[in-house]
C-alpha cells in the first residue's frame, strides 16, 4: 500500500509545474536531486541528458517556462510503492503535438531525491 505523501508530492508536484511556480517546485527537490529528460539531453547535449542539485534544476525549468509559456502537464494515472511513483500524463504546448510522458519520482525523507522522464 503506498504512502499517501508521494501520492501528495505528485499532486504538489503537478500544481507547481502547472503554475509556472519554480520556488514551490524546487521546494518538493532535495538540494542535491538528480533529474533525467531526454528533452534536456537534446537541448543541452552536453549534460547527457542529467542535471544535479536545486540551481540546475532551477535553470533548466526556468528556461522550459520562458520557452513555453503555454505548457502544462494533464495528469492520468499513478502508480505508487512507499518510496517511488510513477505518473503518467499528457504534456500540451500550444502549436506542438500532445506528448505522453511517464516520470518516475523517487522520494525520500518527503523530497524527491531522483527524477526520471520518459516518452518518444
Amino acid at each position: 500500500m503506498p504512502n499517501n505523501s508521494i501520492i501528495e508530492i505528485a499532486h504538489k508536484w503537478f500544481a507547481a509545474f502547472n503554475a509556472h511556480n519554480l520556488e514551490q517546485l524546487l521546494y518538493i527537490y532535495n538540494e542535491n536531486a538528480i533529474h533525467y529528460s531526454p528533452k534536456l539531453k537534446i537541448r543541452q547535449p552536453e549534460t547527457n541528458g542529467f542535471v544535479t542539485g536545486k540551481a540546475e534544476l532551477r535553470q533548466w525549468w526556468a528556461d522550459s517556462f520562458s520557452r513555453l509559456p503555454s505548457l502544462k502537464y494533464i495528469p492520468l494515472s499513478f502508480i505508487a510503492d512507499n518510496n517511488n511513483i510513477f505518473m503518467e500524463y499528457k504534456r500540451i504546448v500550444d502549436g506542438e503535438p500532445e506528448l505522453m510522458v511517464g516520470e518516475v519520482l523517487e522520494i525520500k525523507d518527503g523530497l524527491i531525491i531522483k527524477s526520471r522522464v520518459y516518452h518518444g
